[in-house]
């Protein structure tokens, strides 16, 4: 039995040691047995694997190897092995075992990369120790010969293993073996190692597996067998063995896992620069070259890294910057960097800037890439300090028997689903912080939904969000599970069922998020959670909810100054509007507001949108609104050193015709895989079509938006563009020669050709 009453590191290394002891002195004895007459020259008995390291837990199997000497007789070798073997398995020794020479030993070791790390680990129990000191010294230096093609095997293997096992600090019932950060991958550290390629912190990893074989050791013990998986009803027995409490042994196991998955992830990617094609460094008189992705953020040896200058104690947004950089373009983010921000950065305002606003929604709708660059982070402790609530939820389990993660990384996959969807939805960056904090209240007593709202609209409001915007997180956090649980529990063709959910969600833009918000929990839970007959019900009953608020709305009219800025003046030029065109810049939050006025005429606002992008400038928002003849546009850009001198130099010539914006604006391909949605939205207008547009930003798709409008011999009477993160939410009021509302085919036509313009 292990040892009760304190937790004594020190004895449960012994013990283990002392069954791989144990198990020596048997094997001995009936090698000694089988080769009584003399017939032990050429053979020897190999303890491999987890027994050759002599860390044997109560119910481990026997992993070892008869090996002999090539051309010795086989059946004197069957008869000596079938001696050893058949007393093992009468007394029920667990027994992996296999007869080779050691010709065909290096020749298992060439051709399985498993079998080559157990024999790194090999050792002589009994007989001829020399040929297991040749063959050993064999494989190492094959094993360092071809590692730089041996290693990608490993790397492939583990890849479809974590796939099957999932990640022991997240997975929801983690296997100490097989999940990703769990034994297997601290063996394969050691393999790592003994490439020669790269090097680990060798006392942190064998402590770190030393500290996992505890807790296996203990599972052994509370199971009475050999199992793998932590599951829950285990954990009380299993933490009594060790000295621990339940929730303490849990946050204990996931936090090992989390600390050696770490290092793998380190040792990989040195295994990468190392096997990579050599090149020569671009190297400067100040050392290496840095290719710049951002302000204070570049790219080195394919990791994103905070540069030198760079001062995260002045500029707290770097972390921020580098983060949705690394995110967006999947590369990794710099363990050394990371650990920097951790301890240098400074205080974030309270409330955020909007720039830091936009790059945390950057950073969440990156898709998969947020994954590892958010675990890197929270490692370093970076997100305490962007959210101090995460520590709550942190590698806490779920009491959800269908949930497949702990609370923290579930929230994380519901980011990545969010972000597949998040074109299905109006506001893309309202969704994706709800996705992230759907879960907050988890970390505290109480119904987490209910107590989840304030919190996150509390966080919501720190991150920059306005008061209206943080209501409707809370609200999403607060609902989020309203339609899974009504689709399933109600029924849905009663109408008052729909009626009911119309009431709670008021707004067709709020079912929108909410429906989004579900599915992309629901999927991040599991397969159980996402089933075709609970998504068929979910989508049912949205759909209901949609024709509910649908006619309880009335139809308004757009006004041609809709959605202008409160509190800005729309220039007033008379009837006609200046001859040639007026520019006027002011400083705006972090950026500056570009006041443009014009005479009307068609594709005028293609023009202006041209010449804006020739400049470089990022647009965040834009409106406009014709005024007779005067055609006045509001332009939010995210420079705030705008040079009024060449942007007007710019805007002249385009307005001019001088310029082929389309050979100079041609959209460049991306690998967006959802698609542009384009939509006419026939119900909210009744004088002019509305077109909406969601699409991923790029260089250009304004112009080119407002360029197809113009071909078609159309007008723009307002238009309203809205960034967050990468997606645009733009809306264009169109109108015929006439300036009427476009008919049914009209309107059909404008979106094919939109579409199709946006690929």
């Amino acid at each position: 039995m292990l040892p009760t009453g304190g937790f004594d590191r020190a004895e449960l290394a012994q013990r283990r040691r002392d069954r791989a002891l144990e198990a020596d002195e048997t094997l001995r004895e009936l090698f000694a047995k089988a080769t009584a007459d003399g017939g032990g020259s050429g053979l020897v008995l190999v303890a491999v694997g987890g027994y050759g390291r002599s860390e044997l837990s109560p119910f481990s199997d026997l992993d070892v190897v008869l090996l002999h000497e090539p051309g010795l007789d086989e059946d004197h070798v069957r008869v000596v092995a079938e001696s050893i073997w058949y007393p093992l398995w009468n007394d029920n020794v667990a027994l992996d075992h296999s007869v080779r020479d050691t010709v065909q030993m290096r020749e298992a070791a060439a051709t399985d990369h498993r079998a080559a790390m157990g024999m790194l680990d090999a050792r002589a129990v009994a007989g001829d120790s020399e040929l297991v000191t040749t063959l050993r010294s064999e494989v190492l230096a094959d094993w360092r010969r071809e590692a730089r093609t041996r290693v990608q095997e490993v790397r492939e293997a583990r890849r479809a293993r974590i796939e099957r096992s999932g990640w022991l600090a997240h997975s929801a019932v983690p296997d100490l073996k097989e999940s990703g950060g769990g034994l297997r991958d601290s063996v394969i550290l050691r393999a790592l190692v003994a490439t020669w390629l790269i090097d680990v912190p060798h006392e942190e990893s064998e402590s770190l597996r030393n500290s996992l074989l505890d807790v296996r050791d203990a599972l052994h013990e509370a199971s009475g067998r050999r199992v793998e998986r932590l599951d829950a009803e285990l954990i009380p027995e299993v933490a009594r063995l060790l000295d621990m409490g339940a929730e303490q042994l849990d946050l204990h196991t996931r936090q090992l896992g989390r600390r050696i998955a770490h290092l793998s992830s380190l040792a990989w990617r040195r295994i990468d620069r190392a096997v990579a094609p050599t090149r020569k460094p671009k190297i400067s008189a100040t050392g290496p070259v840095v290719t710049r992705l951002a302000e204070g953020v570049g790219l080195l040896d394919g990791e994103v890294i905070v540069m030198q200058r760079a001062d995260p104690a002045i500029d707290p947004e770097l972390a921020l910057r580098a983060a949705a950089v690394a995110a967006r373009d999947g590369h990794p983010l710099s363990a050394g960097s990371a650990a920097r921000l951790a301890r240098a950065m400074g205080e974030m305002h309270d409330p955020w800037p909007k720039s830091s606003t936009r790059l945390m929604v950057d950073l969440l709708t990156a898709g998969p890439g947020l994954i590892p660059v958010w675990d890197e982070l929270d490692f370093a402790g970076v997100i305490d300090r962007w959210l101090p609530e995460w520590e709550s939820v942190r590698l806490r389990g779920s009491s959800s028997p269908v949930h497949s993660f702990t609370v923290d990384r579930h929230s994380l996959e519901t980011c990545v689903f969010a972000a597949e969807v998040q074109r299905d939805v109006a506001r893309p960056d309202l969704l994706a912080v709800s996705a992230l904090l759907h879960d907050i209240g988890k970390g505290v007593d109480g119904d987490h939904s209910v107590e989840g709202e304030p919190m996150a609209v509390s966080i919501a409001t720190r991150w920059g969000f306005d008061a209206d915007d943080a209501a409707t997180i809370g609200r999403l956090v607060r609902w989020h599970l309203l339609l899974p649980t009504i689709a399933t529990r109600r029924d849905i063709e009663d109408p008052s069922t729909a009626a009911n959910v119309a009431e709670v969600v008021e707004s067709a833009d709020f079912l929108e998020l909410l429906a989004a918000l579900s599915a992309s929990d629901a999927q991040a839970t599991g397969s159980a959670a996402w089933t075709t007959w609970r998504r068929g019900l979910i989508e049912g009953l949205v759909a209901k909810t949609q024709a509910e608020l649908d006619d309880a709305v009335a139809t308004p009219d757009a006004q041609a100054y809709e959605g202008w800025p409160a509190g800005v003046p729309i220039p007033d030029y008379g009837a006609t509007g200046p001859a040639d065109f007026t520019l006027e810049i002011e400083a705006h939050k972090d950026g500056s507001l570009l006041t443009v006025v014009t005479s009307d005429r068609r594709g005028v606002m293609a023009d202006l949108a041209g010449a804006i992008a020739l400049t470089g400038l990022e647009v965040r928002s834009a409106r406009t609104v014709t005024l007779g003849d005067a055609a006045v546009s509001l332009w939010e850009v995210s420079r705030a050193d705008v040079d009024a001198n060449r942007l007007s130099e710019r805007i002249r010539p385009a307005l001019a015709g001088e310029i082929d914006l389309a050979a100079r604006l041609e959209l460049k391909p991306t690998e967006d895989a959802v698609g542009s949605r384009i939509r006419i939205l026939d119900r909210l207008s009744e004088t002019a079509t509305l077109l909406e547009v969601r699409a991923h930003d790029r260089r250009g798709l304004v112009w080119t938006v407002c360029h197809e409008i113009a071909s078609l011999d159309l007008s723009i009477r307002s238009a309203h563009m809205s960034t967050y993160g990468t997606e645009v939410r733009d809306v264009f009021y169109v109108v015929d020669a006439d300036g009427n509302r476009l008919d049914d085919a009209a309107g059909e036509q404008l979106r094919d050709r939109v579409a199709a313009a946006l690929g």
